[in-house]
């Protein structure tokens, strides 16, 4: 019996020594083989567009290809839900919006997934600044006028969104509470078709992250009213912040984070949180970032848990001020 016990006591030390154990090995030779990230929304998005820029580093700083796999679909909820059933094991990876893993989980009644528990985030690594957009075919050329045309045409102006609780759809909705104007919202499942909407004024307003405005506003077919953040985008340098604009109170911003299946052993997760933060911090990525209207985020792996939960008890609050009645 006591040769039983032993050998039972080994048995189990042997396996918690062999989790415990498993960043000294693997952890170092992690990666060995390519790396697929899921990006839960349409290829030339902003979010599409900033994560190729940050991964390509990384793909050649882990010496591993880094393939991106553009799922999108339900305001970013299908290719979470993909994302979360994937093995906990490090090749798959989601890139996140703070729809899909912070506001959804209010947002929806049953959202098939839970992205507190059934992710791990690595870190933010993009921030946006939302960019208030207007069509050249209504006679708006100022945040004012916005605001006095709206409040003059009460429910006869749209904008356009990635879909039902992105950051943008939030930002509309943000806006109607600070002015009290009533405008509805148009969620798109391809962002591509809403540059070429807005600029034929088919939807007539946005409040979006750059480069999902970058084409309309190229174009001559769309103008940037203000800058929702306290300082002008290096990208839209004679677009005023929605201070200078007259609208001090409305300031809104988004996130772009990589997360990791629930169970992805932490010294993975921590050499990736490493990986994400040296990327970032290239000159080269920095400035591409800039182009796109986007700064760089990144947070010490120890301080992303929180980071995660208090945005998810941020969108929750802002959801319920709103009133945005749950979606089934």
């Amino acid at each position: 019996m006591k040769n039983i016990t032993r050998r039972a006591i080994f048995g189990v030390a042997l396996g918690v020594a062999s989790i415990s154990g498993f960043g000294t090995a693997d952890a170092q030779n992690y990666p060995t083989k390519p790396i697929t990230v899921i990006i839960p929304f349409a290829g030339g998005s902003a979010s599409d567009v900033v994560s190729r820029i940050m991964l390509d580093k990384m793909s050649k700083s882990m010496g591993q290809p880094i393939i991106i796999e553009n799922r999108p679909g339900a305001g970013g909820n299908t290719g979470t839900a993909l994302a979360a059933r994937a093995a906990p094991d490090g090749y798959t990876l989601v890139g996140g919006g703070s729809g899909p893993v912070a506001a959804n989980m209010t947002l929806y009644k049953n959202l098939g997934y839970n992205p507190e528990k059934e992710f791990d985030m690595i870190s933010p690594f993009a921030g946006f600044t939302m960019v208030v957009v207007v069509t050249n075919k209504l006679p708006i050329h100022s945040l004012k006028e916005l605001v006095s045309y709206a409040k003059a045409h009460p429910g006869q102006l749209n904008y356009g969104s990635v879909g039902i609780g992105s950051s943008q759809h939030l930002a509309g909705e943000y806006f109607s509470q600070v002015t009290g104007v009533k405008i509805t919202h148009v969620p798109y499942r391809n962002i591509a078709q809403y540059g070429p909407d807005l600029i034929s004024g088919t939807v007539q307003l946005g409040f979006q992250w750059y480069p999902n405005v970058a084409g309309p506003l190229q174009a001559k077919g769309a103008t940037a009213l203000a800058v929702a953040g306290d300082k002008r985008l290096a990208v839209l340098p004679d677009t005023p912040t929605t201070t200078e604009a007259g609208l001090p109170e409305y300031k809104v911003n988004g996130w772009f984070a990589l997360l990791a299946p629930h169970g992805t052993p932490k010294p993975i997760l921590e050499r990736l949180n490493k990986e994400l933060a040296a990327a970032l911090k290239d000159p080269k990525v920095r400035e591409a970032f800039a182009k796109q209207g986007a700064e760089t985020i990144a947070l010490p792996f120890d301080q992303v848990k929180k980071f995660h939960h208090d945005e998810i008890i941020k969108y929750h609050d802002i959801i319920t001020k709103a009133g945005i009645k749950q979606i089934q």
